[in-house]
């Protein structure tokens, strides 16, 4: 019989971090942070509206771009916060959940053969993505002593004539790292010299300590060669209700809206008003969550620096990328045997990408209660391991 699957999507290696929490969801007592998703449930009014919708009998397909009125308040939310003003009719685009918008994004743009650069450590679904829309992806290895940021030299480098989009992955998952104005306005202009596009993922942009986020499509001469990936996940503890949108030029967002039509018709109803809620009334809401994560970090910060495990100060998301290069393990080996030692789960630097590798990925989206009871643990394994060598 004829072999009925595709040699593209079988070559494409599964998600490292669901390898790895498999195995571990299948132990007793294990206590994980590993899951890139808050611990909040999703705040009571935004479940009201949702529940109110369904109540009301709102249960029909809206239009393929998703409800007016949630475009009109994301296009509003934009200009406030990022300083950017989108067209709500035809430049905004909702999808199911930040992964849908970043999928049909490469699908709309790609040409077989077109380059894609993706900075690693970075979340594991660009690069498969990018793969399936048939770019070739050319990694962007980011280092430690530049805290995990893009610089310009390593863009520069990587550019070639066949590069078409730079992804832009910040707040960034797994590392923390963030770009600050002056350092995006320097990639904005090789950008535009290069003539590049950019997906800029902003599902952390409310999820940063001491500094307001600031998108690349707000720099002059970007926002036409920019998609805005951002959805309600993170910052509004709404994983479940899998709601994203994206934003840029009307032409992109057409194709983007094509594919979006035939494959999935229109986003979930009953989230897209529990959205409206979001922006409506969320701010608040936001602003506690974003205090708790402040303070999560600041204690697995202070307990590495007590227990001498080196970590850069991440600035967004919610994670933190400890180094582990003293113990001579790879980043999976370590995981694996914290795991077996301690009933402890984190993820493998390396399921981000090869740069990820001698570096763990700890989330603080969990109690503090519980995340002193994993650094008791971790640092009880580490100090096995000094005694060791």
């Amino acid at each position: 019989m004829r072999d009925p699957l595709s040699k593209t999507i079988v070559n494409i290696k599964p998600s490292g971090i669901r390898k790895f929490f498999d195995i571990a969801n299948e132990r007793k007592d294990v206590i994980s942070l590993g899951v890139g998703e808050p611990d909040f449930d999703t705040p009571w009014h935004i479940r009201d509206e949702g529940i109110w919708s369904l109540e009301k009998g709102k249960t029909f397909y809206t239009s393929n771009s998703g409800l007016l009125e949630l475009r009109q308040e994301i296009s509003s939310y934009i200009s406030r916060r990022m300083k950017v003003d989108y067209d709500p009719t035809d430049e905004i685009l909702i999808t199911v959940g930040g992964s849908e918008a970043i999928d049909i994004g490469f699908r709309a743009m790609i040409d077989p053969g077109d380059e894609v650069l993706i900075p690693q450590p970075s979340y594991v679904s660009y690069e498969p993505c990018a793969i399936l829309a048939g770019a070739v992806p050319k990694i962007i290895e980011l280092k430690n002593e530049n805290d995990f940021r893009l610089t310009p030299d390593e863009l520069l480098q990587a550019v070639t004539d066949r590069t078409k989009i730079l992804v832009l992955p910040f707040p960034n998952n797994p590392t923390g790292a963030i770009l600050e104005r002056h350092e995006l306005e320097k990639l904005a202009q090789i950008c535009i010299e290069k003539d590049i596009f950019v997906m800029s993922d902003e599902i952390y942009a409310e999820l940063t300590y001491g500094t307001d986020h600031v998108s690349i499509a707000s720099m002059p001469g970007m926002k036409e060669r920019t998609i805005l990936i951002n959805g309600f996940s993170k910052a509004y503890a709404m994983t479940g209700w899998r709601l994203g949108y994206a934003c840029g030029p009307a032409a992109i967002i057409d194709q983007m809206r094509k594919i979006h039509q035939f494959a999935i018709m229109c986003a979930p109803t009953t989230s897209q008003y529990a959205a409206i809620e979001a922006l409506k009334k969320g701010d608040a809401d936001v602003a506690m969550m974003r205090e708790s994560y402040d303070q999560r970090r600041h204690f697995l910060m202070h307990a590495f620096r007590e227990m001498g495990l080196p970590c850069f100060e991440p600035y967004g998301a919610f994670y933190v990328f400890p180094c582990i290069k003293e113990f001579n393990m790879t980043s999976e080996e370590f995981a694996f045997a914290l795991l077996d030692a301690e009933n402890l789960a984190v993820v493998p630097g390396s399921a981000f990408g090869a740069s990820g590798e001698g570096f763990i990925r700890i989330s603080y989206a969990y109690s503090i209660e519980k995340l002193k009871t994993a650094v008791e643990r971790l640092e009880r394994f580490v100090k096995k391991l000094r005694d060791k060598a």
